[in-house]
């Protein structure tokens, strides 16, 4: 599967969405909704985020913030 950059996705090992930034040698390197450090996946534990998947990160990263549970 070949996803352009940008592209909001699911790590199939945790379930975690993250936004597409890369990739280093056969690794893609994914951030999480908001913002925070970069984790590595390999190509085949991703599959392309549904709108509601997508939503409901950015959702529950709204809602962490709003309880100061994030910077």
């Amino acid at each position: 599967m070949n996803l352009p950059v940008g592209s909001y996705v699911v790590d199939v090992r945790s379930g975690r969405v993250g936004r597409l930034m890369g990739h280093v040698g056969p690794y893609l390197q994914l951030r999480p909704i908001g913002g925070g450090r970069e984790w590595d996946c390999p190509p085949e534990g991703v599959r392309p985020a549904t709108d509601a998947e997508r939503l409901s990160a950015a959702m529950s990263y709204v809602n962490a913030r709003s309880r100061g549970e994030v910077p």
